[in-house]
């Protein structure tokens, strides 16, 4: 089975890194050979590209694949399964 960003509920931090870097979406779309539109979609997470695409993305930007993905909150993961946002809690269990 590919790895699916969706199923995973990440979001990407392409438009970003692309101001970092000074660089036009359009101009990514072209280095990596993909419609202006297509890549608009993409950078502004109204689609996710297949892994494929984000790796084309990274090197082109010259950054590694991790650094396009957004990291989640802390302490909030999202259930691979059914897509709820869970919040992680310590508690302290047993005798003090």
């Amino acid at each position: 089975m590919p790895y699916n960003l969706i199923r995973y509920k990440m979001k990407l931090r392409i438009k970003e890194v692309l101001k970092e870097k000074k660089v036009t979406a359009l101009s990514l779309a072209e280095k990596i050979g993909i419609a202006q539109p297509s890549m608009s979609n993409i950078v502004n997470n109204k689609v996710t590209p297949s892994l494929d695409t984000i790796e084309k993305i990274a090197n082109a930007l010259d950054v590694p694949v991790s650094e396009l993905i957004d990291e989640p909150k802390a302490g909030n993961f999202t259930c691979p399964y059914c897509g709820t946002e869970l919040r992680l809690t310590a508690e302290k269990i047993g005798k003090e």
